[in-house]
């Protein structure tokens, strides 16, 4: 990601686009058992992300409590950072999704 991504938006949009990426693969790691498969799409407006998994169902995301640790955060970074992001149910698992334009992040 981070080499397609190089010269890719404004300053410091490669950096949340890795983070985001980072964020929906540990989640799909952690959660499914079944591995996922990222697939990135790049033009010069826009990013799209999309990570698959073979698992159905998500949770809708929560804020965990302040002195939870580290986990749980994942989709609520992706809320927060990028500029759409969302769910697809499949036939086997879902896709996860965000997308960011190519300006400064």
């Amino acid at each position: 990601m981070r080499e397609l991504l190089r010269k890719w938006g404004g300053p410091g949009a490669s950096d949340v686009a890795e983070l985001l990426t980072s964020e929906l693969v540990t989640n799909a790691l952690i959660h499914t058992e079944h591995g996922a498969v990222v697939t990135a799409t790049v033009v010069p407006e826009q990013l799209r992300v999309e990570v698959r998994d073979f698992v159905p169902g998500l949770a809708p995301p929560h804020v965990p409590p302040a002195d939870d640790g580290t986990h749980g955060r994942g989709l609520v970074l992706v809320e927060a950072l990028a500029d759409s992001w969302g769910v697809e149910d499949h036939v086997v698992g879902k896709v996860v999704w965000f997308e960011l334009d190519g300006g400064a992040a």
